[in-house]
Order: C-alpha cells, then structure tokens, then sequence
C-alpha cells in the first residue's frame, strides 16, 4: 500500500509540474519569474525535477519509496548543476551560432544545424565532465556519511573517491552511450525549442537520466 501511495504523490507533484506549464496564468507567472532571476530558477527546477529523478529511480532499484541517504545534500548538488547547466546552454548554443557566423561550421542559417552542433559540442565536452561532478559531489556526501556511521575506511580524500568510481560504468555507460546516443539528439531538441522552456525541459529530462541510471544499476545485480 505505502508504494501506492508513494507512485499517487510523486505522480501529483509531476502533475502540479504540468498544470503550472499548462495554466496560461501561472505559465506566464512562471516564465517571466524565471527569466528575470535565470540562474534561481534553474537551480529550483533541477532541485526538485533531478531529485525526483533520483526517488524514481531508488524505487525502480529497491521496489520502495525512500529519501535517499543525503537526500536535501544531493538535491542542492542538482541544483548547482541546474544553475551551470543555465548558463552553459546560453554559452554553447550561442557559440555555436557564433562558430556558424564566421564560417567555422557549415549550414549557416539552418535552426536545425545550430541546435544539433550546440548539443553536439555541449554533450561531448560539458557532459562528461558534469557527469564527474555529479558522481563525486554525491560520493562526497556518501562518504561523509559512512564517517559519521564509523563505516568509512580511511579518509575522505581524491584518491579514495577515485578509487570508488565505477569508471568502466561512467566511460561506457554515461560518457559513451548516453551523451553520444541519448543526450545529443534529446539536447538538439531541446536547443530548437523557444529559450525560456530550455532549461525546464532538460530539467524534466534529468527525471530521464534517474530511471536510466536504475536500469543500469538493475541489470547489474
């Protein structure tokens, strides 16, 4: 019963997501709120979207609801990303039209082009590299708290944090399939659609990256 209850709740607060979008009011509200503070928007779509990705995921694992370890510290580590992930948008989308302007890449003019070369380029120098953020900002908050329980062997230091990672998993799965197979055609979308529901979008997409991160996670055990 308590997963129903769980799948009823996160399915409402996806819903209240949608009819804040839907609603002309609010749309509006919402639209102009974020653009005027750009970088608090994106940090409160990538708080709770990211983070709810992460949920969704933890219950395709485990069959259950539950707050992760380190919930609230994770999430804020999501929303760092959301506010990056504002601003690089900006900077490979218009670096990209910049590089079309003075030749650097063909088909000057076409949206299509400029969409696909600004994913392309975001994905395969940006991506990667957020990915490592990401691990290690939650390794760290996973290990302060296996410190805490007197379960962490040693100290909380790069070497150990490197040790950790599952890098056949992270280059394989995350830098090799998803960014070149996943993210650059979904971002090329996202990067054709009007700027003010980018970073929406690709913070609803974030709920995406959980449930893939899951399945891998899954078919490993």
């Amino acid at each position: 019963m308590k997963r129903i209850y769980g799948d009823i709740i996160w399915g409402a607060l996806i819903l209240v997501w949608i009819l804040i979008l839907i609603i002309p009011t609010s749309r509006t509200e919402f639209i102009a709120f974020t653009s005027q503070h750009a970088y608090i928007g994106g940090f409160v779509k990538f708080f709770i979207l990211a983070s709810m990705g992460d949920m969704l995921g933890f219950r395709i694992i485990n069959g259950a609801w539950k707050f992760p370890q380190g919930f609230i510290f994770k999430a804020i580590i999501w929303g760092i990303l959301g506010v990056m992930i504002t601003l690089v948008f900006t900077v490979f989308f218009q670096g990209a039209e910049g590089a079309m302007v003075k030749g650097l890449l063909p088909w000057k003019g076409s949206r299509l082009a400029l969409a696909f070369f600004g994913s392309l380029i975001m994905n395969t120098t940006f991506g990667p590299m957020m990915y490592v953020y990401h691990k290690f900002g939650d390794m760290l908050i996973d290990m302060i708290y296996e410190k805490r329980r007197n379960e962490l062997l040693g100290g909380i230091t790069i070497e150990a944090m490197v040790k950790r990672v599952d890098w056949q998993t992270l280059v394989g799965f995350s830098w090799v399939k998803s960014c070149l197979f996943i993210w650059i055609p979904l971002h090329t979308i996202v990067f054709l659609l009007p700027v003010e529901y980018r970073v929406l979008v690709s913070a609803f997409l974030s709920i995406l990256l959980g449930i893939l991160v899951a399945l891998t996670k899954k078919g490993r055990k």
